[in-house]
């Protein structure tokens, strides 16, 4: 079932947001699957992202946790009426990192006319092993 507002394509995504650069694109975050009601995307695990003992970042992971499930809170919404914003996000990280790429994926636990909330799983790229669970609460509001 979409749960998208309007159809759009992963492509389409990745050229809206490359419009407006900010923290995502200067950490390497890169959306990599749009499906029915899910968003996916990955981020690089190098210097960009390391805390000082050479492991990923836990806030470069509610970065990426963030990202996605903002995006994709802000695809289920009409634009024209309304945006999401951020009200709490936590983490509870799993297992350490210090190469590679991360794959998160956002999926809804709850879509409402004033809040959603979206569950954001983190893991490895290359064996897919759980790296950080997220959950994302967004308030939904007016567009000005």
């Amino acid at each position: 079932l979409m749960i998208w507002f309007k159809p759009t394509t992963l492509d389409e995504l990745r050229q809206r947001i490359a419009s407006r650069p900010g923290l995502s694109s200067h950490l390497g975050i890169e959306f990599t699957e749009l499906g029915p009601d899910f968003l996916s995307g990955r981020m690089p695990v190098d210097e960009r992202t390391h805390q000082p003992y050479g492991l990923l970042h836990g806030g470069a992971s509610c970065v990426l946790a963030e990202t996605l499930g903002s995006v994709a809170g802000g695809l289920v919404v009409d634009r024209e009426a309304a945006r999401v914003v951020g009200l709490e996000i936590n983490a509870n990280h799993i297992k350490a990192v210090s190469r590679g790429f991360v794959v998160g994926t956002a999926r809804p636990l709850h879509v409402g006319k004033t809040t959603q909330v979206w569950e954001i799983r983190i893991e490895t790229e290359e064996s897919r092993a759980l790296v950080c669970i997220s959950r994302l609460t967004l308030a939904v509001v007016r567009a000005r």
